[in-house]
């Protein structure tokens, strides 16, 4: 079963300990993602993971560069395992029990994630 859903995927950030009383942006960015991912999504039982990350395209482009990248895959940050990360681990408490990922990245006009379970 594919699902589709309309949410900007966050990548992991580097957390320290400091993280846990100082609030730096982009922890709260990838807290609230993960909140988010958790009421909308239900972690299933299977532990095979395919998963697309459709990133958003800059609002500083042009019509006509949107409509070439529109699909095309994503080269840039953030790096794709750390997009990984962030969706198991938001969504499995033991993400060890996961034994295959295929995940892909790509621009699009707006943000979302799609996988199959």
């Amino acid at each position: 079963m594919a699902f589709n859903l309309t949410i900007i995927p966050v990548a992991k950030p580097r957390m320290t300990q400091r993280d846990k009383w100082q609030q730096r942006p982009c922890v709260l960015k990838y807290r609230a993602f993960c909140d988010e991912l958790r009421f909308k999504v239900q972690p299933h039982r299977r532990m095979k993971v395919s998963v697309s990350f459709h990133l958003p395209m800059p609002k500083s482009w042009s019509k006509k560069k949107k409509e070439k990248m529109d699909g095309t895959p994503h080269l840039q940050r953030p790096d794709l395992d750390n997009l990984i990360k962030a969706w198991c681990d938001a969504l499995y408490p033991e993400d060890s029990v996961i034994w295959s990922i295929h995940a892909t990245k790509f621009w699009a006009y707006k943000g979302s994630i799609s996988y199959e379970a």
